[in-house]
């Protein structure tokens, strides 16, 4: 190896946990680190540049070895195998974490407001990516990934429009909260390792601008941690006394906030464990739920939100009494289709069905709106765009191609009782065309077939685990 001066002996590859990412354990005579490929460039260039402002701040994270930009791998320290999150299930007794385990928490949140203000104030918000804060596009994203893989899939009832609307009062309620610091997005004891008793801290290259509320939320209320409540409200206080050595907190304000994003952090989540679950096959996942759910029946009983969100209280109210492990222990009787959107610069999402067969369409010949600057921040979902393709019969007539194809498949797949079609397009970004295609041919689907659709945007939801 270049970097050490030493031949490589042993290469271990790693555990995967959420992401695509790679990582494998490089052993040498005298040193050893961690390598990483990742094809995805720009979540690489966020991930470099953060580690190295957060260095040049004194902050514990790993020191990055060597960088190979051509071919996607770097070379990190290696900080060991352990977690906060496997040291709280090691030490934790009838429920109870031990004391060393809480300590290391909270050494992790008194860094936490190091990471927000003091290193977010010189950070270059630049660096950031899919997107350079977390703003009100970014919780919708969030809030539909609960609606379609958790409760669509759990057949809770709720009413679309109502539900839509509750969500828009949130977002609102939310954004008030204001984007004052860097805000982790995956702050959970799982991206805290443990070294030399020391907290150190890993998976940050999804950070943006925002609330600093998400990342507390992140930590206290992860799901698999299932933390006693009153110890997460003692880290709370603890939280904000740090955070009063950086700057001025209104106390009263900033919890109230916080519940709010603890709201919005626990359908997110619950919305990837769904899809991770049951459509990748993880286990895991799915065996996290049921933890989900406590958190759920938690808020339910202890939050008061000001907003009204009647729709949405409805349907945390039937998850709360829902059996979740009968409902996610095997796919949808019948025919599922997954519709999915992608950019052919990371390449078409896998089939982790096994039935290996499917479209996938290259909507690339189409009009691109992405080449427009009035478009640029909008998606295939959004109204402008949509207006925007409708005006294009080029657009009416591949769509009308790929109805007919696709409704011979369908067809042909019910009659033989198979029980899954994938159904992939592609454009340049995954952004305009192949979203807008995706949506159009799951909406056609739904509306003319008795099957199960799911829709996932992969450059769109990437980062919302």
């Amino acid at each position: 190896m270049q970097w050490s001066g030493e031949e490589g002996i042993e290469v271990v590859p790693l555990p995967a946990a959420g992401s695509y990412r790679q990582y494998f354990r490089i052993t040498g005579q005298l040193k050893n680190a961690i390598g990483v490929y990742n094809p995805d460039k720009e979540e690489n260039k966020a991930f470099l540049g953060f580690t190295n402002h957060f260095l040049s701040q004194g902050l514990h994270v790993p020191t990055v070895y060597a960088v190979d930009e051509t071919n996607d791998c770097y070379l990190l320290s290696d900080l060991g195998d352990l977690s906060l999150l496997q040291k709280l299930e090691n030490g934790r007794k009838n429920g109870i974490p031990d004391t060393e385990t809480i300590g290391l928490y909270k050494m992790a949140i008194a860094e936490l407001p190091r990471f927000q203000v003091e290193a977010g104030l010189r950070l270059d918000y630049n660096l950031c990516y899919p997107a350079k804060e977390f703003d009100a596009r970014s919780m919708r994203w969030d809030l539909n990934y609960f609606k379609y893989y958790f409760l669509r899939l759990l057949k809770i009832p709720f009413n679309e429009y109502a539900l839509e609307n509750d969500f828009d009062r949130l977002i609102l309620y939310l954004l008030r909260a204001g984007s004052s610091g860097f805000m982790y997005r995956d702050f959970q004891a799982r991206n805290i390792l443990i070294n030399e008793g020391k907290p150190w801290f890993i998976d940050y290259q999804g950070g943006r601008r925002g609330p600093l509320q998400y990342d507390l939320a992140s930590l206290l209320f992860q799901v698999k941690a299932a933390l006693p409540f009153d110890y997460r409200e003692e880290m709370l206080y603890l939280y904000l006394d740090c955070l009063s050595k950086y700057q001025k907190v209104d106390r009263e304000s900033f919890i109230n906030y916080y519940y709010g994003f603890v709201l919005i952090r626990l359908l997110q989540v619950m919305g990837a464990y769904g899809y991770r679950g049951y459509f990748e096959r993880r286990a895991h996942f799915l065996q996290s739920i049921p933890f989900a759910i406590e958190n759920v029946k938690w808020w339910l009983e202890n939050v008061k939100l000001e907003p009204e969100l009647p729709e949405l209280m409805k349907a945390l109210k039937a998850i709360a009494v829902s059996d979740v492990r009968t409902s996610f222990s095997a796919p949808e009787e019948g025919l599922t289709i997954s519709v999915n959107s992608f950019s052919y610069k990371n390449g078409s999402p896998p089939d982790y069905t096994g039935n290996g067969g499917g479209f996938v369409f290259d909507c690339r010949a189409l009009p691109n709106p992405g080449r427009y600057e009035h478009y640029k921040s909008f998606t295939g979902k959004d109204a402008t765009v949509i207006q925007f393709f409708e005006r294009e019969p080029l657009v009416d007539k591949f769509i009308s191609n790929v109805f007919k194809l696709v409704d011979q498949s369908v067809l042909e797949y019910m009659k033989r009782g198979f029980s899954s079609l994938q159904v992939n397009f592609g454009c340049t970004g995954g952004q305009h065309r192949s979203v807008y295609c995706t949506e159009k041919l799951a909406h056609y689907l739904e509306e003319k077939y008795s099957i199960h659709v799911t829709v996932y945007h992969t450059e769109l939801d990437k980062h919302w685990l």
